[in-house]
């Protein structure tokens, strides 16, 4: 129990120490355990194989002692030096008779005893005597005297907590509010409002940027497609000289077609026409001439 003991401890002095558990440590004895844990609150010494309560040091400020499933027969006036005492458990020892519950009686704070599985819970209106010997006492064996069961300590003391805990705050906030200059007040919720209007420009600022940026977008668009079309019309305009070639082929093609004979043919007429023209022309001028000479005889 001792080594258990220094371990717990965990470098804190003793006095520093509010909580304590030595479950399932071996030893028939209490050894180790002084009264230096004079803030101890809660003790725990299940299942370690106490025969006896010797040695039991003054607790003045213990409040729940758990003495579960060891041998102890007696010597529960060794508890007196702990008179705040609310919560004992002694479930699954070896206690008799009521005689030896007796010093009970002394623990004026005393709520919750546990007894479960000891023989004295065997004795005729166990119960009721006990309830008697001890005016405090408000659960027996994890029952009030109306048979009803004890809430769960634990979640109610956390309840209880969570509840002051929150009485607090709400307390604090309020406290805070009443104490608060009014000019503090008005002008925090001036800044507020400033903050706000600052907030709601910014938004309207950044929406007229993406406009901004929505028409630049539809304005090189519109450019784009402008120069393509320009682009478009200069290619029609230009026409490389193979192509124009083949473009007044095409006509004389087409008239060749309109006059109903090739192109050939119609080449060869021409040619026969200028040369009948050209025989005339010869004949004419020798005639003048001959006539020129008869005239000069």
């Amino acid at each position: 129990m001792e080594k258990r003991i220094e371990l717990e401890k965990r470098g804190r002095t003793p006095s520093q120490i509010t909580d304590l558990n030595l479950d399932n440590c071996r030893s028939t004895a209490i050894v180790g355990l002084t009264d230096e844990f004079s803030n101890l609150e809660t003790l725990s010494v299940i299942n370690v194989g106490l025969t006896s309560l010797k040695g039991f040091p003054k607790l003045p400020n213990l409040k729940r002692l758990e003495l579960s499933d060891n041998r102890i027969t007696g010597g529960l006036n060794l508890l007196h030096g702990s008179p705040k005492l609310t919560h004992l458990a002694l479930s699954g020892n070896k206690i008799k008779d009521l005689e030896t519950l007796d010093p009970l009686k002394e623990f004026a704070e005393l709520v919750s005893l546990d007894l479960f599985n000891n023989d004295v819970t065997n004795t005729e209106s166990y119960r009721e005597k006990l309830f008697n010997l001890i005016p405090s006492l408000k659960y027996l064996d994890g029952f009030d005297r109306n048979d009803q069961e004890a809430p769960d300590s634990e979640a109610e003391s956390d309840d209880e907590e969570d509840e002051n805990g929150e009485n607090d705050f709400v307390d604090d906030d309020e406290e805070n509010v009443e104490n608060e200059d009014p000019a503090v007040v008005k002008a925090n919720d001036t800044n507020d409002s400033n903050e706000l209007n600052f907030v709601d420009e910014e938004e309207d600022d950044e929406e007229y940027d993406e406009d901004d940026e929505e028409d630049e977008d539809v304005s090189l668009d519109y450019l784009a497609k402008d120069n393509i079309d320009e682009e478009d019309s200069d290619e029609e305009d230009f026409a490389p000289d193979g192509e124009g070639e083949e473009d007044e082929d095409d006509e004389i093609s087409d008239d060749a077609d309109e006059s109903g004979a090739p192109p050939a043919a119609v080449n060869s007429s021409t040619g026969d026409a200028n040369e009948d023209e050209g025989k005339r022309g010869t004949k004419r001028k020798l005639t003048e001439e001959a006539d020129s000479a008869s005239g000069d005889h």
